[in-house]
């Protein structure tokens, strides 16, 4: 074996990445050389071949041996190298950057720091007249000595803060020398006071190695009164050549980017303002989140008297803006948007934006500030951990909760830290490779780098509930505790999780929590994770009462309180449900153990129509008394609604499949109805002609049952005298009032209507359509299919209608001009007046009415020669005009999209209130518990923006298609 082989062996049982490649550049150092370097050396660094081999571009220099003659000054050049391939590289090319290791380096403050890179770079009266790479040899340099500190600790994680307030500082210097060589190249800068505002992790001071440097420029004449268009030209010009200084890439590398995003209108916004022109848009124009921004905001270079006047002028507005409207969901919308971006092969590695990543804790901790921060000024400070210090100590954080999120940023910090370093990038992932992760656990000097993330992880979340809404829990209970949070704080606090009550809240806190029963012990530890998601939704103040309401009626419910506490899933749809939906709590109330359908997907899936119709008769068939079987029906009609409900909030269904479910829940009620009814009237065979909406299978919650009844031909008087009374009787079961919503059996569309007989035979509605029937008739028709009852007596009467609803060469232009007449009579007798009508869901321009009648004049004209009309879905109809070429692909898809739209906000609209309307709602609370409910996202005026969006399109198509405008 040659020596080389042997080096390979020992260098890979050492850890080294390249084993080869490190034996060869071993083997090219001289024996003393060799000897002078322990390769035990290596075993705390992170890349030990990248660090070996910026040795060997040392020796190159010629201060290798003096290097290997110090243990410390080795193991502070092997901990930069092997934690940064760029900082190796540069330590290889520039022996200044390794004679700055000989000495251990020192913790230097601001001051320390300002002579740092004053003894690089001079400033004189104001401008600095050195090169633009000097000043990024010196940033390379304190980076450098700043990153020996950080490396060498044996506890990387206790001087992190240091080590980010000391980024912080050299970032504060090149802010300022930046602006320094800046001025030199503009001549006139003294005719302007120029401010430089930092923000976000340069404003806070807790800075990464690698960051955008976030900045605000403000400018104003020297002289008060003169015209300020000149000092925004000069600032302009100052901020655009210290941004190239500070991103510009040379061979002496590059800093880091300035973003002035944050400044007023983003991007598009001037670059530079005076404090006037940033107050009027700050008054009039910010959103809330611009003022959570500001929070950081701190004045680091030029004018600093300026810079304070900038931030005097929003501090109140800054500690005020939690009680604005609309803040914290607009805050957490925020949040969750950002998550969502999150790509999905890197959420799980994202240190910074994940859940449970630094920016949670970030979030968390600046949320607390702004609720408290307007009454109690020891919280107006800028930095992470500087803030939780004083949350914990105003009483607003427990001590040992505080002491944990903090113990985890500060791990979280190290690796965001380590990472950054290995390239200089910006950059927040987690290493994929095992050799990569390996490394990171040495420079971070953690035992596992994917435990301690994923705990922390777990933790940051689980802490984030405790912090927020334990110290509530304390209050109400009125027990000594961590957390020392005053009444009047819990309501500030809960003002600003979104409670327009909060004393009516803690109410409700107080009756869940207090006492000494298991019920009340399971809640108490529940509350906080509850509480939170409760204030997620649209309306928190009836969450948490309806969960309170529900709490008390399923008491001591061993399966309830199992549930709630080991299943969180449970507990969290049970949030979103309560502060959601009205129409669903109560459901749940009538019969509060429907809430165990929650626990299971399975249980959640909508049953179908044959299994509807065996579980009401075996439920009926358990009770000889007539009216407990009925009250045994009603309960399983009104779970499946429940359950239908449930699915439609928690967003798993369609509107197609919602109507589909509740129109089979209808037949099947209906049909073990006629069961029912027929132990008290003897009856002939009766079938029901299931029309309108249910006939379509497109019911809604609000829907109507519109229907006929047919008999045998050949049944006398008799017989339709005992069938009449049957099918009122029917009627009664299915729409008595009761604990559940009544269904109506509306036959108003039978011949004759009102004044005609209730049922007839097969013959007598032939005959009738053969003699008497109206062009609305044939139209009504169209969504006929069977309901419930006798399906042979349904199929008789459908088929003779065929050819009256598919009637052979279509309509003449009479009928057409009839059904035209009908629908704007309709309009006119049937929108309430003085009401809105683009409002109006249903007979508004575009609305439902439009759209179906559209649908079912083509089906009058043309289905007698197109097969797939014949159908009585308005959907299925509208897909088969399209398939036909009789609607234009653009023209479908606005009808389309228009009805599934209008279709979806009437169901929720019910669901929100608990009562039907077809009229959007004005009210914001409604509408945004109806955005919540259909997944929108943006202000509450979007709803009522896209629903008159869609209902111009369609109305457009509908003038042409139904209307006949050109």
């Amino acid at each position: 074996m040659t020596r080389v082989q042997s080096a390979h062996a020992q260098f890979a049982r050492r850890g080294f990445a390249q084993a080869a490649t490190a034996a060869r550049i071993w083997e090219s150092w001289s024996p003393n050389e060799q000897a002078s370097l322990d390769l035990g050396a290596f075993e705390e660094v992170g890349d030990r071949f990248q660090a070996l081999e910026t040795l060997d571009q040392i020796r190159g220099c010629g201060l290798l041996g003096d290097v290997l003659a110090s243990p410390a000054w080795l193991r502070r050049v092997l901990l930069v190298a092997g934690a940064s391939s760029v900082l190796g590289q540069a330590m290889g090319r520039a022996p200044e950057l390794v004679r700055l290791l000989a000495e251990e380096p020192r913790e230097r403050d601001a001051d320390g720091w300002r002579e740092f890179f004053e003894a690089r770079l001079p400033i004189e009266d104001g401008e600095c007249h050195e090169s633009a790479d000097a000043l990024r040899e010196a940033n390379r340099a304190a980076i450098t000595l700043i990153a020996a500190r950080d490396l060498s600790s044996p506890d990387p994680a206790a001087i992190v803060e240091g080590i980010a307030t000391e980024l912080s500082h050299v970032a504060d210097q090149v802010l300022r020398t930046s602006l320094a060589l800046a001025r030199a190249e503009v001549p006139d800068w003294r005719e302007a006071r120029f401010a430089v505002l930092a923000l976000g992790k340069t404003g806070a001071q807790e800075l990464n190695y690698l960051s955008d440097v976030d900045v605000i420029y403000v400018a104003e004449p020297v002289d008060a009164g003169a015209d300020p268009s000149r000092a925004i030209a000069i600032g302009t010009r100052l901020a655009a050549a210290q941004a190239r200084i500070c991103s510009a890439h040379t061979k002496a590398g590059t800093i880091w980017t300035l973003d002035a995003a944050l400044r007023p209108e983003g991007k598009a916004g001037p670059l530079v303002r005076t404090l006037a022109s940033c107050r009027a848009y700050y008054d009039k124009w910010a959103k809330n989140w611009e003022f959570q921004a500001m929070l950081k905001a701190r004045p680091v270079a030029g004018d600093l008297e300026l810079g304070q006047g900038f931030v005097d002028m929003l501090a109140p507005k800054v500690w005020s803006v939690a009680h604005a409207e609309g803040f914290l969901p607009e805050m957490r919308a925020m949040r969750e948007r950002v998550i969502s971006l999150i790509p999905a092969a890197q959420a799980d590695r994202e240190i910074k934006l994940a859940a449970g990543g630094l920016r949670d804790t970030e979030f968390s901790v600046q949320l607390l500030q702004l609720v408290h921060g307007g009454a109690d000024e020891t919280l107006r400070l800028r930095g992470t951990l500087p803030s939780l210090r004083a949350l914990v100590a105003g009483g607003y954080i427990g001590r040992s909760d505080g002491a944990a999120l903090a113990g985890h940023y500060r791990s979280q910090r190290v690796l965001e830290h380590r990472v950054q370093l290995a390239r200089l990038r910006r950059t927040h992932l987690l290493p994929e490779e095992d050799q990569q992760l390996r490394e990171l656990a040495r420079t971070a000097r953690v035992a596992d780098v994917d435990e301690c993330w994923r705990s922390g992880r777990r933790d940051v979340r689980r802490l984030r509930q405790r912090i927020f809404f334990s110290p509530l829990l304390d209050v109400v209970a009125g027990v000594p505790a961590e957390s020392l949070l005053s009444r009047d704080a819990a309501v500030e606090r809960l003002l600003a999780l979104g409670f327009l009550d909060p004393r009516t809240a803690l109410v409700h806190m107080e009756a869940l929590t207090q006492g000494t029963s298991r019920a009340a012990g399971i809640r108490r530890q529940l509350m906080p994770a509850m509480l939170e998601w409760i204030a997620d939704g649209p309306n928190p103040d009836f969450g948490l009462l309806a969960f309170r309401q529900l709490s008390e009626a399923l008491g001591e419910s061993s399966w309830y309180l199992r549930a709630m506490r080991d299943e969180g899933y449970m507990a969290k749809r049970l949030a979103t449900v309560a502060s959601t939906s009205r129409f669903t709590v109560d459901l749940l109330m009538r019969s509060p153990e429907t809430v165990r359908l929650l626990a299971s997907d399975d249980e959640l899936r909508p049953r179908r129509r044959q299994d509807l119709v065996d579980a009401m008769r075996m439920a009926a068939h358990r009770h000889h008394d007539v009216e407990r079987a009925v009250d045994s029906v009603r309960t399983l009609r009104r779970n499946e609604l429940c359950r239908i409900a449930l699915v439609d909030v928690l967003g798993g269904v369609d509107i197609e499949t919602c109507g589909r479910a509740l129109s089979d829940l209808a037949d099947a009620f209906v049909e073990v109805a006629f069961d029912i009814a027929r132990r008290e009237i003897d009856a002939p065979e009766v079938g029901v002609v299931a029309l309108g909406r249910w006939g379509g299978r497109e019911m809604a919650y609000s829907s109507d049952l519109d229907c006929m009844f047919v008999v045998p031909d050949g049944t006398d008087g008799p017989g339709q005298d005992a069938a009449t009374r049957l099918v009122r009787r029917v009627a009664q079961i299915v729409g008595q009032p009761g604990p559940d919503q009544p269904l109506v059996l509306d036959s108003d569309l039978r011949p004759e209507g009102k004044g005609g007989p209730q049922v007839r035979t097969v013959a007598s509605y032939r005959a009738y359509y053969e003699k008497w029937a109206a062009t609305w008739e044939r139209q009504m028709l169209l969504r006929g299919r069977l309901g419930a009852g006798a399906p042979h007596l349904v199929e008789a009467v459908l088929a003779d209608a065929d050819p009256y609803r598919y009637p052979a060469g279509g309509l003449t232009d009479q009928q057409v001009m009839e059904i035209r007449r009908l629908k704007s009579r309709m309009e006119k007798e049937r929108i309430p007046r003085g009401a809105d009508r683009s409002r109006h869901l249903k007979l508004g321009p575009g609305g439902l009415s439009d759209i179906e009648w559209t649908v079912q004049l083509i089906q009058l004209q043309h289905a007698h020669e197109v097969p797939g009309l014949r159908t009585t879905s308005t959907l299925g109809a509208l897909e088969a005009a399209r398939e036909a070429g009789l609607v234009g692909d653009d023209d479908a898809r606005a009808l389309h999209d228009a009805w599934r739209h209008a279709s979806l906000v009437r169901d929720a609209i019910m669901l929100v209130r608990g009562r039907s309307s077809d009229t959007l709602p004005t009210d914001p609370r409604d509408l945004a518990s109806m955005q919540a409910l259909l997944r929108r996202e943006g202000p509450i005026t979007q709803l009522g923006e896209e629903t008159r969006r869609h209902a111009r399109l369609a109305s457009g198509v509908v003038a042409r298609l139904f209307w006949g405008e050109d």
